[in-house]
């Protein structure tokens, strides 16, 4: 944490120096000088603002792009999704299930009539648990995970300070879907989940996520942060479009965030990893 910003640097291979990264920062909470002074004592050629956390149409917004026009460039990519899921978990449950689509009640209703049952993570089991379906999930649909040691750590920590959990969704004990959750001033979030295609129409992934709410609920948690969408909804080639098609079926609003930017400390040397980071982009897609 230096100036207001909480990140993370990452070395830059063949170098003795590192990139930064910063998800989803209000630009207004920066001191940039602050910053740049700890970016400098690390190593760090840039820091890249992943997707700040400011909605397109918001009042934030104008400011937001004048504080990050002043002190960076924008970036050339987007490492987080631009578009999102948010739901105000200060509504009743009732209101919240009237949200959802006729079909998502329906199918979530039927999750509880056949016997699926949501629990609570409690230890290393179930961890393991979830993550078993969360890779099953990553190698069927194709999308680059995050490895055990780098979950199995985030588990550790925060739940160790009770925020982080795990639900997993089973039918007569058999795991059928789980998912992480966290929550940071009275929000939310949903970032990693997976399933099986085991008994896959006892609908156990739309039950899992009305627990989830009813979850966040129960952590006087406000907002449901559910981590990323497809910017165009309907647009079938978007890799986010099924989890997206999805997550809108809990009647979540849809929202668009402003564009990334780069702090930038070393001109030459941002450009060369930005060169060497965009072809290693395009070769990992191909290969995908």
């Amino acid at each position: 944490m230096a100036g207001g910003a909480l990140y993370t640097k990452h070395k830059i291979p063949f170098t003795g120096s590192n990139y930064g990264y910063c998800p989803r920062v209000d630009p207004a909470d920066v001191n940039f000088e602050e910053l740049k002074k700890s970016l400098a004592e690390n190593s760090c050629v840039a820091l890249h603002f992943d997707v700040p956390n400011i909605l397109i149409g918001s009042t934030e917004e104008k400011v937001s792009r004048e504080i990050l026009e002043k002190y960076c460039t924008r970036s050339s990519r987007d490492e987080f999704a631009k578009a999102n899921f948010i739901m105000d978990l200060t509504l009743s449950e009732e209101e919240l299930m009237s949200k959802m689509s006729t079909k998502q009640r329906y199918n979530t209703n039927y999750a509880i009539k056949k016997g699926v049952k949501v629990r609570k993570a409690e230890n290393q089991k179930d961890f393991d648990i979830f993550f078993k379906l969360y890779e099953e999930t990553g190698n069927r649909q194709g999308f680059y995970f995050r490895p055990r040691s780098y979950l199995q750590k985030a588990w550790e920590i925060f739940s160790s300070h009770k925020a982080c959990y795990i639900l997993i969704a089973e039918y007569e004990g058999k795991p059928l879907a789980s998912w992480m959750l966290f929550t940071s001033d009275n929000i939310l979030y949903y970032p990693y989940g997976g399933s099986t295609e085991e008994m896959k129409n006892l609908q156990a992934n739309c039950l899992i996520g009305w627990e989830a709410i009813k979850y966040g609920k129960a952590k006087n948690c406000t907002l449901f942060d559910m981590w990323g969408a497809a910017v165009d909804l309907n647009d079938s080639n978007d890799p986010y479009y099924g989890f997206s098609q999805f997550k809108a079926k809990y009647g979540a609003q849809h929202v668009l965030y402003i564009d990334s930017y780069d702090l930038i400390l070393n001109e030459s040397a941002y450009k060369m990893f930005n060169l060497a980071n965009n072809l290693r982009w395009k070769v990992l897609n191909i290969l995908r």
